[in-house]
């Protein structure tokens, strides 16, 4: 027997525009659910008999009709389109800055990130490209959407993507970690600690734990909100308003105005960033919100970025320009990118990588010596690298199956269902089998083990990450 309820929920005004389907067929209970127009995710559970797998199925349904939804015909309505950043990048006038070498990505880019050994760009096809730091092309990933950013934890780098979903890129195959609501436009998304913070275009923030489980969410004054960054003193985030900062339990610690809308932020140990709409980097205490510093370019910042303890401060405007500035203020130089405007950047070790426009992750040389060069005129020859035909790994919800293993393979987890949950507990010995693991949220079958290269202590010595590859025993 089977029978299958649909729902939808479409709000008028930007607001919500999801679905809901569940399925029941004998003792399973199937729920599909997402943004209207997309496949959306998918989640599975067994009963111990059809009465029972309906009684859930009935409940689930309840729920979502008191919070809005009913009853559609699926197909009726179409996906509405993601926000995008608007491009208004025109050429720079400004001197070309010392590029080594340009990575020619294959769609607008906004992800980045600068690892000890490894470069990560994403772009609007979905595509994530890692890379040495002199630029050779060593693999390609594959998300389902537009990738929004790249941010790292620790060992960890994660995806978030247009599909209301965060991937774990650390190890062969991309794997769902973190799923947000389908209806959260996402515009920015940062880690700490497993501690996912997310930002939207409507100017909130949401807070979810290592379990993807909600912690807390608070609306803005604003909207647009390109700015946020998590810590251990709580979450920094940054809209059309200005910079709050909010303690890890969600409250209002302190709010400061900006001149402009803040399109992006960055943070150091002791401070925060944040370029404006009006062509201003502003430098924000942590502890009590006081500007200790303000960078004045010469358009709207799309993005900014420090060297180590901030410095100097960098930062890329609208029109194809890069900067940098002295701690104080002082304006250091400004050079022409010729590859378009930059969405993102990162410093490190006297190199400021960027992702542009036009889809390139570009790497200057932001040495004293060839920066100055540069206003000279005097370049390094350039080097333009092709992706060419390399295989694009997709993300899934497949896992290899082993038969057995053994203690050389890895560290044995287990996943159980608990209170409609499921949940992941190491089995090998040595670890505290009462601590959760944080586990890909998409390959969990209840009874099933796994062996994982790594389980490692949380940073708060909380609970368990996995890290690397994962395979299922048989």
């Amino acid at each position: 027997m089977s029978a299958t309820t649909y729902l939808e929920l479409s709000e008028t005004g930007g607001g919500a525009h999801k679905f809901y389907e569940v399925r029941v067929e004998d003792t399973e209970v199937t729920i599909t659910y997402g943004r209207i127009g997309e496949q959306g995710q998918v989640r599975t559970a067994s009963f111990a008999d059809h009465a029972k797998a309906l009684k859930a199925a009935e409940k689930k349904v309840g729920e979502k009709v008191r919070k809005g939804y009913a009853a559609a015909v699926k197909g009726e309505r179409q996906r509405r389109p993601v926000s995008r950043r608007e491009i208004v990048s025109t050429r720079s006038t400004a001197r070309q800055a010392p590029v080594l070498w340009r990575f020619a990505s294959g769609a607008p880019a906004f992800g980045i990130f600068i690892g000890e050994d490894r470069a990560w760009v994403g772009n609007e096809n979905g595509d994530v490209y890692t890379l040495t730091h002199d630029g050779r092309v060593t693999g390609r990933f594959g998300l389902p959407d537009s990738v929004k950013c790249i941010v790292a934890d620790d060992f960890w780098v994660y995806a978030g993507c247009d599909d209301g979903n965060v991937y774990d890129l650390g190890a062969k195959v991309p794997r769902v970690a973190y799923e947000i609501a389908g209806d959260v436009d996402i515009y920015w998304l940062d880690i700490h600690d497993g501690v996912l913070g997310v930002s939207d275009r409507h100017g909130g923030v949401t807070v979810v734990d290592h379990e993807d489980e909600f912690q807390w969410s608070r609306p803005s004054t604003g909207d647009s909100a390109w700015m946020v960054r998590n810590a251990a003193e709580g979450v920094f985030h940054g809209d059309s308003s200005g910079v709050t900062h909010y303690s890890t339990r969600g409250d209002r610690v302190w709010h400061t105005d900006t001149s402009g809308s803040v399109l992006f932020g960055w943070q150091e140990r002791t401070e925060v960033f944040a370029g404006t709409s009006r062509g201003w980097v502003h430098r924000f205490a942590k502890s009590d919100g006081r500007e200790k510093a303000a960078y004045r370019c010469d358009a709207a910042v799309f993005s900014c970025a420090t060297s180590p303890d901030g410095e100097f401060v960098f930062a890329g405007d609208n029109q194809s320009s890069v900067y940098c500035f002295a701690a104080d203020g002082t304006r250091l130089w400004k050079l022409g990118t010729g590859c378009g405007s930059a969405y993102s950047m990162q410093y490190r070790d006297e190199r400021l990588y960027l992702v542009t426009t036009d889809g390139s992750l570009a790497c200057v040389d932001a040495s004293p010596a060839a920066v100055h060069a540069a206003e000279q005129g005097q370049l390094p020859t350039r080097q333009d690298i092709k992706a060419g035909s390399l295989d694009r790994v997709e993300a899934t919800a497949e896992v290899e199956v082993i038969t057995h293993s053994t203690p050389a393979d890895g560290v044995v987890v287990e996943c159980v269902q608990h209170n409609g949950r499921v949940r992941v507990h190491v089995v090998s010995e040595g670890y505290d089998s009462s601590w959760l693991v944080q586990f890909p949220k998409n390959i969990r079958v209840p009874g099933a083990r796994y062996v994982v290269s790594e389980v490692l202590t949380s940073a708060s010595g909380a609970f368990y990450r996995a890290r690397g590859e994962i395979k299922r025993i048989r």
